[in-house]
Formats: C-alpha cells, structure tokens, sequence
C-alpha cells in the first residue's frame, strides 16, 4: 500500500511539474508575442501630396505594427480617423497658443474645441504642449510653458478627462552635455528655473517627460557604425563603468541623469521624435536607404527587445519613429523632405520589419546598393493610379517587350501587384529606348530616380 500510495503521489508531481512546464511554455509564448512587433511614429503633414487622414489610419491599422501615433496638431479630420481603432493618439498645441493657455477660461474652451468631441471614442493618451519650446523660444512661451501645462491638465480634470496626460517634447539642446553619460546635466539657467517645476508636475500628474533623441544631428563619419545599432567597438562611460553599444542608449541615459541630479530619476522618459532620412543633398552622404533602414530598423529591434538602457535597464522606453511619410513641403536640404518610412502611395522607402505577414507592400532597394554615378532608373510617380499604371504594362508588352519577369514564376512577379509590375517594365522601355527623359514620361505618371529599385533576384537594367 505504502509503495503504491508513493508511486501515485509520484506521478502527480510529475503531472504538476509537465502542467507548469507547458503553462510557462505558453505564458512566455503569449508574453513574447505581445511584447514584440509595435513602434510609434510621427505622422507630420507638410506635405501636397497625402492620402486622406481616413486611408492613413486605415493603412496604419490593417498593414502595420505601429501601434501609438504622434501629430503636430489638433487636425479634428486626423483625430477623428483614429477613432474606435485602439491605436494611441499624441496630439499637440501650436506653440503660439501657450500664452493663452495659462489663462483657465482659455484652456477649458480649448479643450471643448478639440479634445472633447473625440474622447474616449478616439484613444488621446498624451497632449504635448508645443514641440520644443525651450530649443526654440522666444522667451515669452518658455515662461508660461510650465503655468500652461498645470492650467491644460486643470481644465481636462474639470471636463472628467483624467487619462489624458499633459507633456511637452525637447530638443536635446537642453543638455549642457551628452558625454559621458554619467555627467551629463541639463544646462543652467533651464534645469531650476524651468525643468524642475516641469518634472514635479509631470511626477504629480504621472506624465512622462518627453525628449527627442536623434543621434543623425551628431553624425561624425568616424561614429557611423555606432550611430546606426551596427557591431562596433562601442563607447565606455568610466565613471559609471557603464559600456554603450549605440548612439540612442547614451543620449536617453544622458536625459535620465540629468532628470537624476534634479531628483526625479523616477519620471518616465519618452523618446518622442527620432529617425534617419534616406535621401540628402551631396554634401549628406550621410542619408541613404541602407542607413535609414539600419537605423530605424535597429530602433524597432530595441524598442522590442525592452532590453532598455545600461542605466535603465529592463525599461521599455516608449519610442516615436520620425516619420510616417516623406513630406515633400518642408524647407531646407532634401534631407528635409526625406525622413519618411513610407511614400504618399504607402509603399515602404525601405522595410524596418513593422509590415504585417512581414511582407513589404512594394519593393524596396536593397540594403547597401547605393546609387551609381550616372545611372537613372524610370520608375511611377507615387500618385499614378493603378488603372494607368496597367495601361502603362499593357502598352510595353503589346511592343515586343519581354515582359516574362514579371510573369508567374518570373524574378519580379513577386509581389504581384499592378505598381511593382509596372516599375519593372518602364523601366525596362526607357532603358531599352536609349535613355531619352520623354521615354520615362507615360503619360506623366513616370519619373527618372538615380536610387537603384532592383530588390532580391529582380534586377532591374540600367
């Protein structure tokens, strides 16, 4: 009896033992899918050439993992587009309106205008209170920054809004330095006078103190590697005896000392802006495909390990890409114009792994195939619609064309969509047509690019 009463009792352990074994199995299972595959990013919209608010959000919702948005702006078309999606919203006040926010009256209208409408329908997690005010000036909204965050976040209390919270974004121009880490400081004058306020109210109201870091602005060709999450020989803070492995780690690590000297290492930091372009003028070479896309593509990576950094380890620093599209309206160098992960059409400039089914929407150049001095590729314009674009293959292939790539079981059928078919095969005839700019016409719904779309086994003919 003894023998067989140990032999069940036996037994039952190893059933309890194999039954914790799967569920832990399965809970790391189900913890690791949910952890992984999400990443915000700014939607900016100095741009003629957007899709409707509508298409933007629906794109963002059915064909990404992006999972939280950022605008510059209270737009009620985009805000509204959010609703009923669950994908977290960040809206902003116009710097000019800071002023007039400290004034409680003010702030409450402001809020009926354009929160309320929305809310909850559309998920308003955070309200940024102007983009880098301190970077920026002029002096006057520097000084009411503070009153008007505390009177926005009074005037949400008193319409029932407590969820929302109330923030602002830096430049990391509020850093006397950056290295090493471990010293770093915010720069007087701002660290009492106007960050030290600002973090007691954001602990208060459990707001996050939002920077962007953007290790692009220090480029030095000899960091490259480093800046870009690629193998290199890394940077040792001696002081903290703390070793950096990227660019991005060490600016946030530099924030959070900062914040630590004042006291408030317990703040939660938010990385609200940060990207690489893709494209720049020839004094940019800095800014091609293969670095944006290791970049950014690094970025994603982290984010979603939560690995953290090396004096905030294990701390999942919520994280905003710059930007959603490339925004052909804004001033200065094409570097500018080129932040975008993707084009107005919603094909990717170069994949970042944040695609639903892993899968681009469109090819994209191949990582490290730079463009080539002298060599120009016909390509559709990103408002060409599909109907013209199938003219488009229609009229190559009736003209003796071989058009077989991007036929079943051809190089470049895949993916099998009437744009990445169409790409190959205008290109093909301007190409085979002796290179005269009016070959890439078609109607006007082709342009000459000199960046190299050939992507895996489909080659493309220059």
């Amino acid at each position: 009896m003894y023998n067989n009463n140990n032999r069940n009792m036996e037994m039952s352990k190893r059933t309890q033992s194999s039954a914790m074994a799967i569920f832990l199995v399965f809970a790391l299972f189900i913890q690791h899918f949910s952890a992984v595959q999400s990443i915000g990013v700014n939607y900016g919209t100095v741009a003629d050439n957007l899709p409707p608010p509508a298409q933007v959000v629906q794109f963002i919702k059915d064909k990404t993992f992006i999972d939280r948005v950022k605008i510059f702006d209270v737009n009620p078309d985009i805000i509204r587009a959010f609703a009923n999606t669950g994908i977290l919203l960040t809206v902003t006040v116009p710097n000019g309106e800071i002023p007039n926010l400290t004034n409680i009256r003010y702030a409450r209208r402001w809020v009926n205008e354009h929160i309320k409408p929305f809310y909850p329908q559309t998920k308003i997690n955070y309200i940024a209170v102007g983009n880098e005010v301190l970077h920026w000036g002029p002096q006057n909204l520097i000084d009411n920054l503070v009153a008007a965050m505390r009177t926005l976040h009074q005037a949400l209390v008193k319409n029932g809004i407590t969820d929302v919270k109330v923030t602002t974004p830096h430049s990391l121009g509020i850093l006397e330095s950056a290295k090493p880490p471990s010293l770093a400081k915010f720069r007087p004058g701002w660290d009492v006078g106007v960050l030290a306020p600002m973090l007691q109210f954001l602990r208060e109201t459990k707001s996050p103190f939002m920077v962007n870091p953007y290790p692009y602005f220090g480029f030095d060709p000899k960091e490259i590697d480093f800046d870009l999450f690629r193998p290199n020989r890394g940077y040792y803070d001696r002081f903290s005896k703390r070793s950096y492995t990227n660019q991005f780690d060490l600016l946030l690590d530099a924030v959070f000392m900062s914040m630590k000297r004042l006291g408030y290492a317990d703040v939660d930091i938010v990385a609200a802006e940060t990207g690489w372009p893709s494209q720049g003028e020839t004094f940019e070479p800095q800014c091609t495909p293969a670095n944006a896309a290791a970049y950014n593509g690094g970025l994603v990576k982290k984010y979603n390990s939560g690995s953290g950094t090396p004096l905030m380890p294990h701390r999942k620093i919520e994280t905003y890409i710059f930007a959603l599209f490339n925004e052909n309206q804004k001033p200065g160098s094409l570097a500018e114009r080129s932040w975008g992960l993707f084009r107005p059409d919603f094909t990717p400039v170069y994949d970042v792994g944040i695609m639903r089914g892993g899968q681009s929407s469109q090819p994209v150049p191949v990582p490290g195939a730079p463009a080539l001095q002298g060599k120009e590729w016909c390509v559709p314009k990103a408002g060409a619609t599909d109907a013209a674009l199938q003219s488009n293959i229609d009229y190559v292939c009736s003209q003796g064309l071989d058009c077989s790539p991007i036929q079943a079981e051809g190089a470049c059928f895949n993916p099998n969509n009437v744009r990445s078919h169409a790409a190959f095969v205008m290109n093909s005839w301007y190409q085979s047509k002796g290179k005269a700019d009016y070959n890439c016409d078609f109607s006007q719904t082709g342009f000459l690019t000199s960046t190299n779309p050939s992507y895996g086994t489909c080659q493309y003919t220059s």
